[in-house]
């Protein structure tokens, strides 16, 4: 997303607004509720595709975590690169990915970023610096350790990001690569979004530390907390991660505990929560609402600004929602293709 110009106030009053009203002008934070619009709405476009029949498989959706997503992103420059997980449509989303061809990747049409051969759970867009989803459990976090790897070698300067859930800090993979990124003090940032389940498991029942950041001490780099539905909180987590990377002092595990309105997978009948939980993350802690009141307290955005937001976004997501229809299909003929990696000539 790249760092805006900083706001000007008098000190005091500057000192005392939240980070991103420090960090941000007007004008990036109204297009960062719109982000966060469309990564929601991009979602809900997703779900009624499905129930409609056009999209097949399944997926997982991130619908209430899209101040995580939003915030990690912001520092990151267009040459920055991250990993994704299963539930990944919010990181493709906010790292810059155009929603036309993430539904035409969903529909499995040959104008997705992986030309139909990726869906929900595979999606990447490598020009754009999403190195992709991963349908393993934990499966990005050692990918995410290699190209930091890659671009400590070559002095890039680039610094990459690692997204993964709860359930995957109980993986050897998570383990053995944050072992090794701070051996080699390697520009990555770890991000676990805690949304507090793994499936129907919740993290009470299956970490054995409180806070999965606490597991940041065994590898001696910082371990942050922040609430995942706070976007200037998690933003201020990530620019000093970022910072920290760049400086070549290695990686930082950043928390971000968060909440999944919607079950694992679109097969999950969500009987292990109860309503009475859903509903109060929805309605008391939800992060567009949070963000909305914010921008509005600090006048940013009025009402009709909002309102504006919503439809604009509305008809961005019908439009790619009818790209990704009249695209063509694959040719069955030409399965292997785009699969394989072509040897050079």
């Amino acid at each position: 997303m790249g760092a805006a110009r900083k706001r000007t106030a008098s000190g005091d009053a500057l000192a005392n607004l939240p980070f991103a009203f420090r960090q941000y002008d007007a004008a990036t934070l109204r297009d960062v509720l719109r982000k966060m619009y469309l990564i929601r709405r991009f979602e809900e476009g997703a779900e009624d595709s499905y129930t409609r029949g056009l999209i097949h498989g399944t997926m997982h959706l991130s619908i209430g975590q899209e101040a995580s997503a939003m915030g990690i992103c912001m520092p990151l420059q267009p040459a920055d690169q991250i990993t994704s997980t299963h539930r990944g449509h919010g990181h493709c989303i906010a790292k810059g990915a155009d929603v036309k061809r993430m539904f035409a990747e969903f529909f499995g049409k040959t104008t997705g970023y992986c030309k139909g051969r990726g869906g929900s759970m595979h999606i990447a867009d490598v020009a754009g610096g999403n190195l992709g989803a991963n349908g393993i459990v934990g499966g990005g976090i050692p990918i995410a350790v290699g190209a930091a790897l890659s671009a400590k070698k070559m002095k890039t300067g680039k610094v990459v990001v690692s997204f993964f859930g709860d359930g995957a800090n109980n993986e050897g993979a998570f383990h053995e690569a944050l072992n090794m990124a701070s051996v080699w003090k390697l520009p990555v940032i770890f991000v676990c979004e805690n949304n507090g389940y793994g499936m129907s498991t919740s993290t009470e029942r299956s970490t054995a530390v409180k806070n999965i950041a606490d597991r940041a001490v065994a590898y001696s780099m910082p371990g942050v907390i922040v609430d995942g539905n706070n976007f200037s909180e998690v933003a201020e987590a990530s620019h000093a991660a970022v910072e920290r990377a760049r400086a070549g002092e290695g990686p930082t595990l950043i928390e971000s505990k968060t909440y999944r309105y919607r079950g694992h997978s679109k097969s999950d009948r969500n009987r292990y929560r109860t309503k009475e939980e859903i509903d109060d993350w929805m309605t008391n802690r939800d992060p567009i609402l949070a963000f909305e009141t914010e921008l509005k307290e600090f006048g940013i955005i009025d009402d009709a600004g909002i309102e504006a937001i919503r439809e604009d976004v509305k008809r961005e997501i019908e439009e790619g929602i009818e790209f990704a229809k009249v695209s063509p299909s694959p040719d069955v003929r030409d399965v292997a293709q785009f699969v394989y990696t072509e040897e050079p000539a």
